[in-house]
């Protein structure tokens, strides 16, 4: 789905944040593994059993707050194929219940490599005879550091099926600038030259909503150049990872809206785990977490 869809759910929910989904075993409430435990013992599949109760206990606590999940592939992978087949399931359970499903993959590579996981992630895969989705998600990350080759087989897939990206610009993690900040030939640093190729790729594709297919990943632990990103960029959908654990804080956020609109920020471990902090019941402790991330942002962009 364009971001036409994603605006639409977030102006209904008044709400532009996302709920991460990054399970670990040590993340899952007490009660959840001991019963795991009991029917399964201490396996894989007692691990993949609380894994699924927990996340689709926060689809259920928050889907009526929030207007999208953002499953983390690396968290399921690292259980192999029974987690990445967990995942789906978790996905199919997400869209099931009205939510714009972002899966964090992180995707780069050149010709028919590239071509093939923007089948496998927004498109359809040929069979014998015809072809068919592999994936239920809305979007996905791409890494636009190979080049436009790594790029555009995505969006081909993106246009052909109606869905979105979101390619890394500027990330929130403390070692970005190795090689992000980096001033290029033109005298620009090199996340800046990213950005303005984001716009070169998308200008075609501005939907109703006034942004582009191709968004753009921006870490709210940078707002100086997310807001330097902000004015280089003014028709592309912002992700913002960042808030809460990492540190950023809603007036961090602001500075990559246009108007109150045109981002979305993620909370991971904030929501997932809120209920350690608080020692309410997670389900409970998730929904206020969204709640109060809801209020503290929209005081800082309106």
């Amino acid at each position: 789905m364009s971001f036409d869809i994603l605006c639409e759910k977030i102006a209904k929910k008044d709400n532009p944040t996302v709920m991460g989904i990054d399970p670990l075993p040590d993340y899952i409430p007490a009660d959840i593994i001991e019963r795991a435990k009991a029917l399964y013992g201490d396996t894989l599949k007692a691990v993949m059993e609380a894994t699924f109760e927990y996340c689709i206990g926060l689809v259920d606590a928050c889907a009526d707050l929030i207007p999208a999940v953002k499953p983390q592939s690396a968290f399921f992978e690292l259980f192999g194929l029974e987690g990445e087949a967990l995942m789906a399931k978790i996905i199919d359970y997400a869209k099931n219940a009205g939510l714009y499903v972002i899966l964090d993959v992180k995707r780069g590579d050149i010709g028919s490599t590239a071509a093939a996981y923007a089948k496998a992630y927004l498109g359809k895969t040929a069979l014998f005879s015809g072809e068919e989705f592999m994936s239920n998600v809305d979007s996905i990350t791409v890494n636009p550091y190979l080049g436009s080759d790594g790029v555009l087989p995505f969006l081909d897939e993106a246009r052909k099926f109606d869905k979105t990206f979101f390619t890394l610009v500027k990330t929130s993690n403390k070692s970005s600038g190795e090689f992000q900040d980096l001033a290029c030939e033109n005298g620009i640093t090199l996340y800046e030259n990213v950005a303005k190729k984001v716009c070169e790729w998308g200008k075609d594709d501005i939907t109703a909503c006034g942004f582009s297919r191709i968004g753009a990943v921006v870490g709210a632990t940078y707002p100086m150049q997310a807001k330097k990103l902000r004015e280089l960029m003014p028709n592309t959908f912002f992700l913002v990872p960042g808030y809460g654990a990492q540190g950023a804080t809603a007036q961090d956020i602001a500075v990559s809206f246009v108007n109150g609109k045109g981002a979305i920020v993620n909370s991971s471990r904030g929501i997932m785990c809120a209920y350690k902090k608080t020692g309410e019941n997670y389900k409970d402790a998730a929904r206020n977490a969204v709640i109060k991330m809801r209020d503290d942002i929209n005081s800082a962009i309106k």
